[in-house]
């Protein structure tokens, strides 16, 4: 499995990865140009659209329709760590969503896999490669 990442410009950097292109950029209060997202903002994002998918694929197999259904998720900073301390992802439902799948809907959506590789980090080694004759 591999992802190659390159440069296209500025502060835009791009990732490869199984014939799709995903762009990102900073803000252009950081220099960038604002035309995509910020490689946190995807992290992020990842994690949300994670437990999504889990809560469709949840919902899809029991029949149920996903109208109404949204999953907001909120960011808590911990000033002391400088970094996100708490993210809350809150699955909101019409009343007409069946009691017996709240719980289950809940659970479903905690095994989101990109919460589980935060929760059990894989490792990283990164190196540098010597390449002949300069640019690829």
């Amino acid at each position: 499995m591999n992802m190659k990442i390159r440069f296209p410009g500025n502060k835009k950097v791009a990732a490869e990865y199984n014939g799709f292109i995903i762009n990102t950029d900073q803000p252009a209060a950081a220099g960038g140009d604002g035309s995509a997202p910020a490689p946190f903002d995807l992290f992020l994002a990842s994690l949300g659209t994670c437990a999504g998918i889990y809560v469709l694929g949840f919902c899809q197999q029991r029949g149920l329709d996903t109208a109404g259904i949204e999953l907001t998720q909120t960011m808590h900073f911990d000033t002391a760590k400088r970094m996100i301390g708490k993210i809350d992802i809150d699955i909101s439902i019409p009343d007409t969503f069946p009691e017996k799948y709240r719980d289950a809907l809940v659970n479903t959506a905690s095994l989101c896999a990109v919460k589980k590789h935060i929760q059990d980090p894989p490792e990283f080694a990164i190196t540098t490669s010597v390449r002949q004759g300069g640019i690829a």
